[in-house]
């Protein structure tokens, strides 16, 4: 019987921690080894918390030594079991998702399939996407708009921003109307394109309907994580008030976390991250409970390419798929070269290369010149949420403050 011989995590990043959006300056990458040299990759989110998710990599590890590595489901199980705050630890569940991603790699290995396959096969042959992470630095309309037509000319059709600047919890009125002309200056450059706005979960719920109301007319494909996640009754009173497409789903850890969100329906686009929901196979049960309520899938998806490989299985394989975020074009260099294959973007859309399980070869050069340790870049005057140079504060014109 094949046993789990070798359990490996790597923290990768940059010596001066460089990077388009602050949380994303590290990486965590789980690499399996089996007694038969089979090798699985996962990855884990970190997000200010890369040491935190880091030791728990290294105390799940010893409940996975001398495992057989198909065994997932009892895997899961112990790992429940062993581990007191699973269903709610962010940092638990995120580092069993990354071996739960490098087990199903093997998986797919050993039998000489891709784990879309194991999944029941397509639905579809590509993967609409939409990018996310393009708008570093933007402020004012001008600039959203000039990065945007960069994004266009790449035949993408769909984009995520953020345009409330540095409001929080509460917002003004400059900063609504500041938001108001990003997002019509955006949407009259560009008529046909999708638009997806992005609230961060920053906004107490009155904040959220006054920031949300006059973008209504925009038609955005939907508004995503409009109240503060905690503020559940918050959310309910923005989805009486306001007419619009709600997503969320980054922060909910699990099927039965999402439970509630559907029953009461409070969500029409759900955005689970397989890097922090237990992994593919839980991913698949979010999206099958999700099709049972009618909801459409978006997983998020901007740590790095594995979780990218990962995801796009699974969107291969899903009846109620909706579209893929992508930060693939605003990575630093060092991540985009960590898969030396896997999948590539042709005009907007996803497309896995041929391989079995995830389908992946890593650059292993990677993996060693880019080891670092220690927490990610911290930045008082930006929360670690933002994409970098966007939280910026707005004169009367709508520019940044000098």
């Amino acid at each position: 019987m094949t046993k789990i011989k070798e359990v490996e995590i790597f923290e990768l990043g940059e010596t001066e921690k460089k990077s388009s959006t602050p949380w994303s300056s590290t990486i965590l990458i789980s690499k399996i080894t089996t007694d038969d040299g089979i090798v699985g990759y996962g990855e884990a989110p970190t997000t200010l918390m890369t040491l935190p998710v880091l030791e728990q990599m290294k105390e799940i590890s010893r409940i996975i030594k001398n495992r057989d590595p198909t065994d997932i489901n009892k895997i899961f199980a112990d790992v429940y079991k062993h581990c007191f705050y699973m269903p709610i630890s962010m940092e638990t569940v995120s580092a069993f998702s990354s071996f739960e991603i490098a087990l199903m790699d093997i998986f797919g290995k050993m039998y000489g399939i891709p784990i879309y396959k194991m999944l029941g096969g397509k639905l579809r042959d590509k993967i609409k996407i939409y990018a996310n992470g393009w708008y570093g630095d933007c402020v004012s309309p001008n600039d959203f708009i000039k990065k945007a037509r960069q994004i266009n000319k790449l035949g993408i059709t769909a984009i995520k921003f953020d345009p409330f600047a540095d409001a929080y919890d509460n917002i003004d009125n400059k900063h609504v109307k500041h938001a108001e002309s990003v997002v019509k200056g955006i949407r009259e450059e560009f008529r046909d394109m999708d638009l997806l706005i992005e609230f961060h979960g920053r906004f107490s719920s009155n904040s959220a309907i006054r920031a949300a109301t006059p973008l209504l007319k925009f038609n955005p494909l939907f508004m995503e994580e409009p109240v503060h996640p905690d503020q559940f009754e918050g959310l309910m009173r923005f989805r009486n008030r306001v007419e619009t497409q709600i997503a969320l789903g980054e922060r909910v850890l699990n099927k039965n976390s999402f439970t509630k969100y559907f029953i009461n329906d409070l969500v029409d686009v759900a955005q689970p991250d397989i890097t922090n929901c237990g992994g593919i196979l839980e991913g698949k049960r979010i999206a099958d409970l999700a099709n049972t309520f009618g909801v459409e899938i978006a997983f998020h998806n901007a740590f790095g390419p594995i979780q990218a490989a990962a995801t796009i299985n699974l969107d291969y394989s899903i009846p109620n798929f909706l579209v893929q975020e992508s930060f693939d074009n605003s990575w630093p260099e060092w991540k985009r070269k960590l898969l030396k294959s896997g999948y590539v973007i042709e005009d907007g859309y996803y497309k896995l290369t041929r391989g079995n399980g995830l389908g992946i070869k890593i650059n292993e050069r990677i993996l060693e010149e880019y080891k670092i340790s220690g927490m990610e870049v911290f930045n008082s005057k930006e929360p670690t949420w933002t994409i970098g140079g966007t939280f910026k504060g707005i004169n009367s014109r709508g520019n940044r403050k000098i």
